[in-house]
């Protein structure tokens, strides 16, 4: 699934994200969303996360449910 649409991503799923240094090669780590960024419902090129690491990047693609907890 794509990460285009807000309503396809929530906190606690585990997500492929690309983090605005990697942008240019678009070098995607994997992560647990924590908190969602962008508040249109809608983003070309993925909703904004912020991952339970800290780190902030683009939802590439969502890759399932957080089953650690």
């Amino acid at each position: 699934m794509g990460g285009t649409e807000r309503k396809d991503v929530r906190p606690g799923l585990t997500v492929d994200t690309v983090l605005k240094q990697d942008q240019r090669t678009g070098r995607r780590i994997r992560g647990v969303v924590k908190d969602l960024l962008t508040k249109s419902s809608y983003h070309l090129h993925g909703i904004k996360v912020r991952l339970e690491t800290g780190e902030v990047g683009r939802v590439k693609e969502v890759v399932g449910e957080d089953l650690s907890g």
